[in-house]
């Protein structure tokens, strides 16, 4: 198999790109764009770091970023599962994106910057939900902000196909394979929901 390594022989595959597809980009978040983002409840947040890549979920019950001002996005950090590979990425190498996502919507608002991780107890405040706090937020400048082609959600019928997961494995049949039965299982599937719930702020 032969590898493409040169932007050369890439370009020559496909063809210039259309005026919107490049006049979309802003550098800060613009009245819709901010419209857009505070609507979305769902992100994808990517980072880069010495072990490699890492794309996390991120989800809240209303904006999933708060704006502190245009050029700025806030997302707290909830409770998950400690790994926190994400935040050691962010440590040592700030260069992050995110997609945000809007159920029904085929379109993707993609923003790109970088990121810091902050404590500040009156940032940490404004998240305040069941008298819970993050532990930290990502204070994210934006570098630059555009919406994503729609093809790939509208090929994949993302919103209109419906529920295709019943037939997939479970978390736990999953655990238990790679962990040799140490760990997961049913008895985990069946605590996960209540435990989940306990614990989501």
């Amino acid at each position: 198999m032969q590898f493409i390594d040169e932007i050369e022989t890439l370009e020559s595959l496909y063809g210039t790109p259309g005026a919107p597809s490049l006049r979309k980009v802003a550098h800060s978040l613009t009245p819709l764009y901010r419209k857009w983002i505070m609507a979305a409840r769902l992100c994808i947040l990517s980072t880069v770091g010495p072990e490699g890549v890492d794309g996390s979920p991120r989800g809240d019950d209303g904006p999933v970023v708060l704006e502190p001002d245009a050029n700025t996005l806030a997302l707290p950090d909830w409770r998950g599962n400690n790994r926190l590979d994400s935040l050691r990425n962010i440590v040592r190498d700030p260069r992050v994106a995110l997609m945000f996502l809007v159920p029904g919507s085929n379109t993707v608002v993609r923003v790109n910057g970088t990121a810091r991780l902050t404590e500040d107890n009156e940032l940490r405040a404004r998240f305040e939900k069941n008298g819970k706090q993050p532990a930290t937020v990502v204070v994210i400048g934006i570098a630059e902000i555009y919406t994503q082609c729609a093809r790939a959600l509208l090929r994949a019928r993302t919103w209109s196909a419906g529920d295709e997961s019943t037939a997939l494995p479970t978390v736990g049949e999953i655990l238990a394979e790679v962990s040799r039965g140490e760990e997961g299982g049913a008895q985990y599937d069946a605590e996960w929901g209540a435990r989940a719930e306990k614990t989501m702020w």
